[in-house]
């Protein structure tokens, strides 16, 4: 912040930071084996829609393009925190924090969320037809 008040310029590639960091976090939780599997998939489900491309609300829409992501993934990261043991978000906060900050890679994550909005938007168009 500067001497107003008002946030300074770092103030965005610090949130996107803190954001890759947190979707890093997600990530290692989701793939704990002591976490349980019903909040490993919503963990799975929470990083896929982030990360995805592709959103359930196009961001071109104005102002529901960018809700959508602004209300879904922090309710889905706040569901999951609930579901998780503090000790998962532990040890996957100090594995972060110990190495080099990159986000993961997944082919059969990305082979999954293509399928899933293949198979959607197909649906959608046989029930449209």
């Amino acid at each position: 912040m500067n001497a107003e008040g008002a946030p300074g310029r770092g103030w965005l590639r610090r949130f996107v930071a803190r954001m890759r960091d947190e979707l890093r976090v997600l990530w290692l939780v989701g793939r704990d084996p002591e976490v349980p599997l019903a909040a490993r998939v919503l963990v799975v489900l929470v990083v896929a829609y982030a990360l995805s491309p592709i959103d359930l609300i196009p961001d071109f829409v104005p102002v529901l393009g960018l809700l959508d992501d602004a209300i879904l993934v922090p309710l889905g990261i706040w569901l999951a925190m609930r579901l998780v043991p503090e000790q998962a978000w532990a040890r996957a906060r100090a594995r972060v924090h110990s190495t080099p900050a990159r986000l993961p890679r997944s082919r059969l994550g990305a082979s999954l969320i293509l399928i899933t909005w293949a198979a959607a938007i197909a649906a959608l168009t046989l029930a449209l037809a």
